[in-house]
């Protein structure tokens, strides 16, 4: 159980604290996680009750909460923990100072308290200096959460966290990348490291090559702004996809602590082979989607958004060919992909073994038969899937392969948490595990940061490929000049 704390959400009536933080804290309350001293103050421009504010809220839970129905009883013993401050400019500041004083005096709270940066980024430097400006770190503990984007490249986000150690201490500091949260990505370490028959095949003598898939249907929505100057790279594959392949490769830690888990991701992240803009033709390929169908029906273009410019080079697709220079995994390649406007949504990694040194069984026997392939899969459906050859009940030997599947809501019969209710938790006990440190993020950057500048800079435009398909052409015949091919999740 946490200890008695206040959670301040700046951007308190926004749109991640209305579709993700307050359902995830409802769900939170409605298990019993929360401790009973524990008060939401939401932070935001406009002027409001705290009637006005909960009566916002309840329609939100009601819409995004995993757990439906809203249990009105729950719901109103945890209304009762949200109060709301309007902080317009810099003397709001002390409105909020007054307001987490009295809470702290009239709940116990005892002066400790996490801050939510539910902001845009832009908004991250000012709150952060104004919370330093007028103490409102109180006398207890302070942590301060951060949406993602941490920076835009490798300066800003070096920048970033200068500012955030001006008001905090960095193990004070949780950098938010909510797919960390996810019940199946989490379960790689459990997969991994404790259970002993998978871990002597986990290398380069036996893995043949690991597919890391973030698809996405969905096109830009209403992010056109924002997405147009971040791109696939930065959106999913700077943050998600590189810390989906750090869990993959990353040697066993000493402990499941947060230092010694993201010290192991760290290693991993700096073996990574860069990527050289003389390399970019066999290591890297992006793409643009242009109009198509999704599921039948029609969509547009991204050039035919409002607010991309006809020129925009900005990509929605990305395939990137890694290798991890160190000893477990050197020469085996990790092909990782995103994509907006893909045929379905799913994300998967896929770690395929190499073929029997010795085909004892003649070809036609063997022609239903494909590579062992183990596949975690983070979404929609979570689970795990192991694939290998079995001898089809017939006279004579006939091959096929078939697959094992654990499915979590099959085996465990609940529902799986909410990834933010998971770091939300984390967040409130201290526990910064499923965190990312400024070491791990800078290398990240460190790794794209040469990647966008020579796709933005150059004179090439990103290949075409209709919406509803799984890339452009390009990104098949990438992978086919080494001898392999996507799966299709």
């Amino acid at each position: 159980m946490p200890e008695p704390s206040v959670m301040v959400i700046f951007g308190g009536t926004g749109d991640l604290a209305s579709r993700k933080l307050m359902p995830a804290l409802y769900d939170l309350a409605r298990q019993r996680l929360l401790p009973s001293a524990f008060v939401v103050v939401g932070v935001g421009r406009g002027e409001m009750t705290d009637a006005e504010y909960r009566a916002q809220l309840r329609d939100a839970v009601a819409r995004h909460s995993r757990s439906r129905p809203v249990d009105e009883d729950v719901w109103r013993s945890f209304a009762e923990r949200l109060t709301y401050v309007s902080v317009r400019a810099e003397e709001g500041y002390a409105d909020l100072r007054r307001r987490l004083e009295q809470l702290d005096r009239d709940l116990g709270t005892e002066g400790d308290r996490l801050f939510y940066l539910a902001t845009p980024p832009a908004a991250y430097v000012p709150i952060v200096r104004s919370i330093g400006r007028h103490d409102l770190r109180g006398g207890g503990w302070a942590r301060i959460v951060v949406e993602k984007p941490f920076g835009r490249d490798l300066a800003s986000a070096t920048a970033l966290s200068r500012t955030l150690q001006e008001v905090f201490d960095e193990d004070e500091i949780f950098r938010i990348d909510h797919y960390l949260g996810k019940e199946t990505v989490q379960n790689i370490l459990v997969f991994r490291f404790a259970n002993s028959i998978f871990e002597p095949v986990w290398n380069r003598r036996y893995v043949d090559h690991v597919q890391i898939t973030v698809a996405e249907s969905l096109g830009v929505d209403d992010r056109t702004e924002y997405y147009d100057e971040a791109g696939a790279m930065r959106d999913v594959v700077q943050n998600h996809l590189l810390q989906l392949l750090a869990l993959v490769a990353m040697e066993p830690p000493i402990a499941f602590d947060a230092n010694a888990v993201r010290d192991e991701k760290v290693k991993v992240l700096r073996a990574i082979r860069p990527i050289r803009e003389e390399d970019l033709g066999e290591r890297a390929v992006r793409g643009q989607y242009g109009p198509g169908f999704i599921e039948g029906d029609p969509v547009a273009g991204y050039h035919a958004l409002p607010e991309v410019a006809p020129e925009s080079k900005t990509e929605t697709y990305v395939g990137l060919k890694l290798f991890v220079d160190n000893w477990r995994w050197e020469g085996t390649p990790f092909y990782v992909r995103h994509g907006k406007r893909l045929p379905k949504r799913a994300t998967e990694i896929a770690i395929q073994f190499r073929s029997v040194p010795h085909h004892l069984f003649s070809e036609d026997a063997r022609q239903g038969l494909e590579p062992n392939t183990l596949v975690v899969r983070i979404q929609p459906e979570e689970g795990i899937s192991l694939k290998f050859g079995a001898k089809v009940p017939v006279q004579g030997i006939r091959i096929r392969s078939v697959a094992m599947d654990f499915v979590y809501g099959a085996s465990f019969l609940v529902d799986a948490p909410d990834a933010y209710e998971t770091l939300l938790l984390d967040a409130l006990r201290g526990d910064a595990t499923l965190f990312t440190r400024q070491d791990e993020v800078e290398e990240q950057w460190r790794l794209v940061d040469p990647i966008i500048a020579a796709w933005r800079t150059g004179p090439d435009v990103p290949p075409a490929y209709p919406a509803g398909t799984w890339g452009p052409a390009e990104a098949d015949l990438f992978i086919a000049r080494d001898g392999r091919r996507w799966r299709q999740p």
